[in-house]
């Protein structure tokens, strides 16, 4: 038998694909629809690397094996191709980013290509190109109109190297998110997305998506909705107020100072009778300069300064108090003010100590001892030194000394969120124009539909500014329009917009990415989606995923479409590491999929990205892990010799034939639940045992070459067509099990706790360790023995027993 040749195989099948459009979606077959989509890479650099291509393949695997069993995928490709990855490449090589995007896109989808990787490239989309962003205008257009888009002057993170405007989700450790360097703080006129109208929404909702846990609570810890209440503290000799939310209105009676934001403006209208405003001054501008993430880090030491000669009255019981200036107060969350509870909370604690300001215990715990006065007790308790209040639990407390004040208009239930309107305004030159035109008569004036797209020239001089303005505020025949109202000068907006706004609604662009008129027909968005598997990195839990979420709930309110959550199931895959470190370019430890495919061939990766470990966890690329795949596909490859070696009807040993309908059984059921490791192992167990016979069923080897197929599409084709068949292997039907064939033997599992049977359990003959640790675990028998310890070891002996030490 002649080694299998995979180079030559390969790109004979990647041209009969696409030829024969093996992978396209029908926009108009009655089967049931399927849409299975991979977030989108943005074409910049030299192309992608094996840690990029682990998604991709799952998506693909499991688009391949549902096309067989008669659904009707839609699993389309683009490029996020707008931005600063692709515009800061640019710039490094000095060529134009229309042409090094373009190139960069010929090139992935080149090695998408060579990966068998069966997407509907007829549906293409490329988010730089005027037909995509003309609706991305339209978004914001749509945004504008419905009052969710504005502009003000607002203090911003500004990256200087990459000279623009970050929104709050790109700034990681108060570095750009992109180039890592340190992110400053500056005010200007920005474009901004209402994001935070639909902050309980993105909250609530998310009980209704199929989403892993830790993105859900990564969306609700960045919302971060509150509730408590707004307290009115009077400032004394003044017809003045302090309004300051609290989640903690049961310690109220602890409240010993304020501490007010550097930007309150009620520290304008008290300025000159503060006996110190020259260094309050000084602290206020001091504070302006630090970012956001700097002022709110939980190691910093919380810093202030007292308003000399300001005092506050604490509503509940009339004590005269302090006012400090903050720099970890921000005016844009709740109020822009805090009370000072240093008894009950360990930084105002440390705070207090500092500045020798008075503590006041008001909580005991319900049991135990309290920590303080060495450090705060923070926890509910029991009112203690709270008038009409002691003696009540911190629950009741805090409803019934909110009652309390609102009954006596001093305060009020509140509910506030982290969570901030998205600044999508970007001084670069490579993104979507914003559609607005300046007149001094009319003011900010939409760009009207009829006239869009509003095009991004192309320039020479692409480099950002560094001040505050976009590269095409200097083309002056951009700049200059006519007023679309009063036909008067006017003046185009000159920054772009966020790549994110393109990215946010592009999933619906793949259902009619040539329909000139609108950015979607309602039949075929009614047709397709919502998307029902989404596949990508855990990264974009708070910018691409959220901004998502929160662009179709508004196209939904504004009536273009029927639902609300664009990705019905999401999946993460685990990052892939070289060498002990996450693959990059930079690093130097990236593994090139030309040079696999060369050597080893596109199902070999394909197979070894799947087999290399749990599709959900991190892992170690392995170079004998792929040579591993690569012998096992020969082995198929080989098992031709045993068909050929067939003269009559070959008897299938019953063994062999129930280890193919488990096979099958657990492929199946492993592909669905993203086991492709151990659907894979399977596989290989079953190549094992045929190769020791002398022959093998035609039908017998037929199964096996379907449930390879999704994951090694070039060799299943060749040897499907070596079989005899005309037609793809992708439009025959996936293999069915039979239940009494593939019924595992069942034991009797002993369990143990540190040697001791405590329980039995009737399990299947081959079951995993992780499996028989989860059932042990479930037990009720075991819950009381290992109930608040720690499980040190774990024995396993298959077929036995399995033993918990502890």
């Amino acid at each position: 038998m002649p080694k299998y040749h995979f180079q030559k195989v390969e790109k004979k099948w990647q041209i009969i694909w696409q030829k024969n459009k093996i992978f396209e979606a029908n926009d108009i077959s009655k089967k049931p629809k399927l849409y299975i989509l991979d977030m989108f890479p943005y074409p910049s650099g030299a192309g992608l690397h094996v840690g990029h291509l682990r998604g991709y393949t799952i998506s693909d695997v499991i688009a391949k094996k549902k096309i067989m069993e008669g659904y009707n995928v839609l699993h389309p490709m683009g490029w996020d191709a707008f931005g600063l990855p692709a515009e800061n490449y640019a710039i490094k090589t000095g060529i134009h980013p229309q042409i090094t995007t373009q190139r960069a896109i010929k090139n992935i989808k080149g090695q998408l290509i060579r990966s068998g990787l069966g997407y509907d490239w007829q549906r293409e989309i490329n988010t730089s190109k005027p037909d995509y962003y003309k609706f991305t205008q339209w978004v914001f257009l749509k945004l504008f109109q419905a009052n969710l888009a504005y502009k003000k002057l607002a203090p911003v993170n500004f990256c200087s190297c990459c000279k623009t405007v970050l929104a709050r989700e790109q700034v990681i450790d108060e570095k750009c998110e992109r180039c890592s360097s340190e992110v400053e703080k500056r005010e200007l006129e920005q474009w901004f997305f209402k994001i935070t109208d639909y902050a309980e929404r993105l909250l609530k909702d998310l009980d209704k998506i199929d989403w892993p846990e830790n993105i859900k609570v990564m969306q609700r810890n960045w919302i971060g909705k509150s509730e408590g209440t707004v307290i009115k503290f009077q400032i004394l000799n003044f017809n003045l107020q302090i309004e300051v939310f609290t989640t903690r209105v049961d310690t109220i009676f602890g409240c010993t100072y304020l501490v007010l934001a550097p930007e309150h403006p009620i520290i304008e209208n008290l300025k000159s009778h503060i006996l110190n405003f020259k260094s309050v001054e000084k602290y206020i501008k001091e504070a302006k300069k630090k970012t956001e993430i700097e002022r709110l880090a939980e190691d910093k030491e919380k810093t202030g300064i007292k308003l000399e000669g300001i005092f506050a009255e604490n509503p509940i019981n009339g004590k005269k108090i302090p006012v400090f200036v903050g720099d970890y107060i921000l005016i844009d969350y709740a109020t822009g003010a805090v009370m000072g509870v240093p008894a009950h909370d360990q930084r105002d604690f440390i705070f207090a100590k500092k500045q020798n300001l008075e503590i006041l215990e008001v909580i005991k715990p319900k049991t135990g001892n309290s920590p303080f006065p060495e450090r705060a007790f923070e926890e509910d308790g029991i009112l203690i030194n709270s008038g009409p209040f002691s003696g009540l639990d911190s629950q009741r407390a805090r409803e019934e000394i909110a009652k309390y004040l609102e009954k006596r208009n001093l305060g009020k239930k509140a509910v506030y969120y982290k969570l901030r309107d998205w600044c999508i305004s970007r001084q670069r030159y490579w993104g979507a124009p914003i559609p607005i035109v300046y007149c001094s008569k009319c003011g900010q004036v939409p760009v009207p539909e009829k006239d869009l797209p509003v095009i991004l020239p192309k320039i020479k001089d692409f480099l950002p500014t560094g001040e505050g303005k976009s590269p095409l505020a200097k083309v002056k025949n951009f700049v200059k329009t006519k007023c679309p109202k009063c036909k008067g000068i006017a003046e185009r907006e000159t920054d772009t917009m966020d790549t994110f706004v393109c990215s946010s609604w592009y999933y619906f662009r793949y259902t009619d990415p040539k329909n000139e008129k609108e950015f979607a027909s309602r039949k075929k968005i009614e047709k397709w989606l919502p998307v029902d598997l989404y596949i990508g990195g855990a990264e974009h839990a708070v910018m691409h995923l959220l901004y998502a979420r929160f662009l179709t709930k508004v196209l939904y309110d504004l009536g273009y479409i029927n639902f609300d959550e664009p990705f019905l199931k999401l999946f993460n895959q685990g990052t892939i590491y070289y060498k002990g470190a996450k693959m990059s370019k930079s690093k130097g430890n990236v593994v090139s999929p030309e040079y696999i495919f060369e050597k080893y061939g596109a199902d070999t990766m394909r197979l070894y990205e799947l087999f290399m470990g749990p599709a959900d966890q991190a892992t170690e690329w392995q170079d004998k892990g792929v040579v591993g795949c690569y012998r096992f596909l020969q082995k198929v490859w080989k098992l031709q010799e045993k068909l050929k070696a067939q003269k009559s009807k070959v008897k299938i040993e019953s063994q062999n034939l129930k280890l193919l309908h488990k096979t099958i059984k657990k492929v199946t059921e492993d592909i669905e639940n993203f086991r492709f490791n151990t659907a894979i192992s399977s596989l290989m167990i079953l190549v094992n045992e045929i190769e020791k016979g002398k022959q093998i069923d035609k039908k017998f080897f037929e199964n096996l070459v379907k449930l390879l197929a999704p994951m090694a599409p070039h060799l299943a084709e060749e040897l499907w067509q070596k079989l005899g068949h005309k037609n793809s292997i992708f439009k025959e039907k996936w293999p069915k099990w039979d239940e009494k064939l593939a019924k595992e033997e069942m034991i009797t599992l002993v369990i143990q706790v540190n040697g001791k049977v405590r329980d039995k359990i009737e399990v299947e003959a081959s079951i995993s360790k992780e499996k028989a640790e989860r059932l042990a675990i479930s037990r009720e028998k075991i819950k009381k023995w290992i109930k608040g310890k720690e499980i040190k070891k774990v024995v396993f002996i298959p077929g036995k027993l399995i033993n918990f030490v502890i």
